[in-house]
């Protein structure tokens, strides 16, 4: 049994009607950030959030600017692989007022406070990232980053549809070339555009009151390929759409089947697998080496995340397509639940 395919948009669409409910013509994806999110009303249960994710060679680093309609929650975190040092600074602005988040996927948007200041200038096909935190435990942080979207390149844009009421449009982009520097204290980290990426994570919509999700993701080379991987669970299930797709070197594969991941929430470190429901189209094991967990409580919202950094290993086959032997590809993967 294979799940039914998902229409593909190939014109500019909004995301709502003239009332803030679901444009059913929004439903479906895109190959182009080409769906714009003009959400209104739905007074307190807007969801916005741009997360970014950058690996290179020494460090992830990862920003968050995030918009919940009652507050806006942003976040700033590193992790050296080798010694795993972990640091993690979130700030929460009441109401959230100044911070105005876009209503498409590649335009601006900033951050500013006294404890930290998170700058997304978007021009020419380019991301400047530049972000400053004062004392990032106790040293200060500072990221200079210029991240690519290079103008061939495919993207994963879908609309997941609950009902006209709850729905969200997510995008994914990966495998985005990054260059420049993060500076913490006296060490400084260098990225080069042709080994190190970063990924995207653009998501506005009306969400249901409590949610549980898997979020799988990696960006990076096998040999001389650049490959994006981007897997969903639990949250689309049932709705006949996934964010289930493989970026070939800028060329993007729909996986139209729901994907099952399979781990131990007694022991999140112990190796997680990702294998599509029906089929063989993906199966890998995930093996992870770094925990990050993250519980957040500001009485109308709670969140608990268990990101995993480590490794994919495994096989993807491509429909009509050549199978991809993963080998040791680093990457991130989660199980996150919230009430809002």
């Amino acid at each position: 049994m294979i799940q039914h395919a998902e229409k593909e948009i190939t014109e500019s669409t909004l995301l709502c009607d003239e009332k803030g409910n679901l444009n059913p013509k929004a439903i479906g994806y895109a190959k182009k950030p080409i769906i714009e999110s003009n959400l209104k009303g739905h007074y307190m249960r807007k969801k916005k959030w741009n997360y970014w994710c950058v690996f290179g060679d020494e460090i992830l680093f990862s920003a968050t600017i995030s918009h919940l309609d009652y507050a806006a929650v942003c976040y700033v975190y590193f992790l050296n692989y080798e010694t795993q040092r972990f640091v993690e600074k979130t700030v929460t602005i009441p109401f959230g007022n100044k911070v105005k988040m876009p209503s498409n996927v590649l335009e601006s948007l900033h951050l500013h406070s006294k404890e930290m200041s998170i700058q997304l200038l978007y021009i020419q096909n380019e991301t400047h990232m530049t972000i400053t935190v004062p004392d990032f435990d106790g040293d200060l942080l500072h990221a200079d980053l210029h991240i690519s979207h290079p103008l061939e390149d495919e993207s994963l844009n879908v609309v997941i549809p609950w009902n006209r009421t709850q729905f969200q449009f997510v995008a994914k982009h990966h495998i985005l070339p990054t260059s420049g520097f993060v500076k913490m204290g006296d060490a400084r980290y260098a990225f080069q555009a042709e080994d190190n990426f970063a990924v995207l994570d653009y998501s506005r919509g009306i969400l249901p009151r409590e949610m549980t999700w898997n979020w799988g993701f990696a960006s990076g080379r096998i040999g001389l390929r650049r490959i994006g991987l981007n897997f969903g669970g639990k949250w689309t299930d049932g709705t006949g759409m996934t964010e289930n797709a493989i970026i070939l070197d800028g060329k993007l594969t729909k996986i139209h089947e729901d994907l099952l991941f399979t781990y131990d929430t007694n022991d999140f470190m112990l190796p997680w697998k990702v294998k599509t429901k029906f089929s063989n189209e993906v199966d890998l094991t995930f093996t992870p080496f770094f925990h990050r967990t993250t519980k957040t409580d500001i009485k109308l919202a709670s969140s608990e995340i268990h990101q995993m950094i480590g490794y994919y290993n495994g096989k993807i086959q491509l429909e009509n397509g050549p199978t991809l032997h993963i080998r040791e590809m680093l990457g991130s993967i989660e199980e996150r639940k919230a009430k809002w």
